[in-house]
């Protein structure tokens, strides 16, 4: 059985969705079951992956695509992304369920290649800007930007995932906690897929082998001993 808190996370979810009031309740009800669900998996705040959401796409076009190719709700790169995790998280970036597997995946990918000395809102920005590209500032005048633009969206539109917490407590610091796998607010877990991902593409920078190996293996066996196989 779901944990009461993973129902009431979804059920906070899909709530914000219908409160932009450019979406429908069955809709909001399947992307929130999703999100929530990819959310929990990766050891990512809900309130960062609808932030995001909302920022790339807050009509929730399934089509949307932008002038340099990104598709749909999370605005994934297809000629990035797909080839290495096309045979697991499927390939139609158009479906919403697609979709969100690869933004939570991607966010928790840049996410965990943030320095350990940086602080919890120095490495949620961080993350912020490698998702976005943001890498130089040259992809957009304003791609800086990018990480306020998430955060206002979270702190006017997840207040019902946020649940009165701020941005920092609500995104920034239980991210930075499961990074440095410290102590932070307890998260129940559902019964989702614990598929091996393949590595994702590496953009701007390498970090050592052996420390990446080693991180990977925390949360491998963090993973392992929490979250039950897909039995589809």
């Amino acid at each position: 059985m779901q944990h009461p808190q993973f129902r009431r996370d979804i059920a906070a979810f899909a709530a914000d969705l219908r409160g932009t009031g450019q979406i429908d309740d069955a809709r909001a009800d399947s992307i929130a079951r999703v999100a929530v669900r990819e959310a929990y998996h990766r050891r990512v705040p809900p309130a960062l992956v609808l932030g995001v959401m909302l920022t790339e796409n807050d009509a929730f076009k399934r089509n949307a695509r932008s002038k340099v190719g990104a598709l749909g709700l999370m605005q994934i790169m297809p000629r990035l992304w797909t080839p290495n995790l096309g045979p697991i998280l499927g390939r139609n970036l158009k479906d919403d369920e697609t979709n969100l597997r690869y933004g939570v995946y991607i966010l928790k990918h840049f996410a965990r290649e943030t320095p350990d000395t940086l602080d919890a809102t120095a490495a949620t920005r961080t993350a912020l800007l490698r998702y976005n590209g943001c890498v130089r500032g040259k992809n957009t005048p304003d791609c800086r930007a990018y990480p306020d633009k998430v955060r206002r969206h979270v702190e006017r539109d997840a207040r019902n995932v946020c649940a009165g917490r701020g941005y920092h407590d609500c995104v920034a610091l239980p991210l930075w906690a499961a990074l440095r796998d410290t102590l932070s607010p307890k998260q129940p877990v559902s019964t989702v897929a614990n598929n091996d991902v393949p590595p994702a593409p590496v953009m701007d920078r390498s970090r050592p082998a052996a420390r990446r190996v080693a991180r990977a293996e925390r949360m491998g066996n963090y993973l392992l001993g929490l979250v039950s196989p897909r039995t589809e």
